[in-house]
């Protein structure tokens, strides 16, 4: 779980006073001028309520929260089609903002929402928007690892023989397996999943699990986001003998997705969704992101969380976020292989 140390500085009114107006929006009172939207968030509660927090007083709108894993409640979504009480969906992950997507139950955004943000970390349509990066890496204990992979594909090689540590129901590492899948076809991608099985591959519920456990040498490695060797350190209030890794530059294994947000087409509170995203990507609140939470900004020359390079630095490959969509094949293929 992401842990905000320090409570969220409560932002201007100003930030959110101009509310993003759709010829899609309801002509009734509640649904021009609502005193509560539903947000379905793949965010942890530690991390995002703070900045919730802020929307709501800035705002005067109460939001009702319903937290879980972003693949999970977009599965929720789609059960619940044109019935979900959801305004917004915020999630971890692009897979999960694309599943939804796919079957047409987002809204398309206008171009003055999120307007910022780059057209690599929004969708093609506009029907959801990147808010903040976040970039795959290995983490691992330098006392326990001296040569460093220089491929994801490497570890299912003899030498990280129980040494490896992923996290197969996380989101992330979803994500990331489905963009193999796209990159090298689904047999090369099974190929992949079994050799890290028959490595004896340590599996973990979450990713900061992982970094606990390299940190207390159980493991050597672990497939994680950028972000989570701060936030276990954090959470232990010390520092910890772990460290980010990255492949070389344009391996797979160096992919960078993003959380995002979509507005449900079912919902009639159009204007007050779409304010909250314009108020989690504005300049303000990306500074946060990057300082309180560890998280890359996604607009335009914006610095990197300290001790990290900058986005453009990392070497990461050119990948369709839009093209993760099709978690379903991936949790199957999970599956099938016997790691979820």
């Amino acid at each position: 779980m992401r842990k905000v140390v320090k409570a969220l500085v409560v932002a201007s009114a100003a930030i959110v006073a101009a509310t993003v107006m759709t010829g899609c929006s309801g002509s009734n009172e509640q649904a021009t001028n609502p005193t509560e939207i539903t947000v379905y968030s793949g965010r942890s509660e530690e991390f995002i309520a703070p900045f919730f927090a802020q929307w709501e007083q800035a705002s005067g709108i109460k939001l009702n929260i319903r937290y879980g894993d972003s693949a999970e409640l977009a599965a929720q979504i789609l059960e619940e089609g044109a019935n979900s009480p959801a305004d917004l969906f915020l999630s971890q992950d692009a897979g999960s903002l694309g599943a939804v997507a796919r079957e047409n139950l987002f809204i398309q955004l206008p171009s003055d929402v999120a307007a910022n943000i780059p057209a690599e970390y929004v969708a093609a349509n506009r029907n959801w928007v990147g808010v903040t990066g976040r970039a795959r890496v290995f983490a691992y204990n330098p006392d326990l690892l001296k040569v460093l992979p220089t491929s994801v594909v490497e570890l299912t090689n003899a030498s990280y023989k129980g040494k490896l540590g992923i996290a197969p129901s996380n989101a992330s590492f979803q994500a990331f397996v489905t963009a193999l899948i796209n990159a090298q076809g689904v047999d090369f991608a099974q190929k992949w999943l079994e050799g890290l099985k028959a490595n004896d591959v340590r599996i973990y519920a979450k990713n900061s699990a992982i970094v606990e456990a390299i940190d207390k040498k159980e493991i050597a490695i672990g497939l994680v986001n950028h972000y989570y060797i701060w936030e276990v350190s954090e959470g232990l209030g010390r520092e910890i003998n772990v460290k980010n890794g990255f492949f070389k530059s344009g391996d797979l294994g160096n992919m960078i997705n993003v959380s995002g947000a979509g507005v449900l087409a079912s919902s009639k509170k159009y204007a007050a969704a779409q304010d909250l995203i314009n108020f989690l990507t504005s300049q303000k609140i990306q500074e946060e992101f990057v300082t309180k939470t560890h998280e890359y900004s996604l607009l335009s020359g914006a610095t990197a969380p300290a001790g990290l390079p900058l986005m453009s630095e990392i070497g990461a490959p050119s990948v369709d976020l839009n093209a993760l969509k099709n978690i379903q094949i991936t949790q199957d293929l999970l599956v099938k292989v016997g790691l979820l």
